[in-house]
């Protein structure tokens, strides 16, 4: 198992170099006698009711690209306080991580309260995506039905999968926007067949193009 240990303080102090030191001290032997690969470890002096730590990210980024599975920290504390506790302990869970900790010799036990704030996150999330991808699909049928072609935009198909990537061209998006769909659906419309776009592409894009359009009416009036 591979490991990333995690220290923090709370200030500057010369004083808390003491407490630092024992906690790396401490959980490295925690490691050892676990059997966990230590590939990184983190010091950090910060408040933990922030969440915006450079120590804490680069942690949960070991976690994210799955170079490490187990956040090694003193007690649920060092983790953060508040609500910054619960959104790290939250987005560790969704890496598939585990916070263990020294005091408690394995996962941290959350209090009722936390359990319960917890599952109604992760219930939230499962909802918004399932959401998106309703939005994905309304929007592919409600274009479809209005004559646009997907298979028209995807390459490759003769080779047996996949698709192609590629800048929209701003020709799709004038297309969509005729059939009255919004930013939103043209721009979830077009990642279903590939696009790689938001909706403020999608935006910026078309009113960039009609930008130009005035000002090629203007200059041609202009010139008249």
């Amino acid at each position: 198992m591979k490991a990333v240990i995690y220290c923090r303080v709370s200030t500057e102090k010369d004083s808390q170099d003491t407490s630092i030191e024992r906690q790396k001290e401490e959980l490295l032997s925690l490691a050892s006698h676990n059997n966990m690969e230590v590939i990184q470890l983190i010091e950090e002096r910060h408040s933990g009711y922030d969440v915006e730590r450079d120590g804490i990210i680069e942690a949960l980024a070991f976690l994210k690209d799955k170079k490490a599975s187990i956040l090694l920290v003193q007690d649920d504390t060092r983790l953060g306080r508040g609500h910054a506790k619960i959104a790290l302990l939250h987005e560790i869970k969704k890496f598939g991580a585990t916070v263990f900790t020294l005091n408690e010799k394995g996962e941290p036990e959350l209090s009722e309260t936390d359990s319960m704030v917890l599952k109604i996150l992760a219930t939230v999330e499962e909802f918004q995506r399932k959401l998106i991808n309703y939005k994905i699909k309304r929007g592919m049928n409600r274009a479809i039905e209005n004559g646009y072609k997907p298979q028209n935009n995807l390459k490759n198909q003769d080779q047996g999968g996949g698709r192609e990537k590629i800048e929209v061209p701003i020709e799709e998006i004038l297309k969509l926007r005729d059939k009255k769909l919004t930013f939103h659906e043209i721009a979830a419309t077009l990642r279903g067949v590939g696009f790689e776009v938001s909706k403020a592409t999608v935006h910026r894009r078309y009113k960039d193009h009609i930008e130009k359009i005035a000002q090629s009416t203007s200059h041609e009036i202009m010139n008249e």
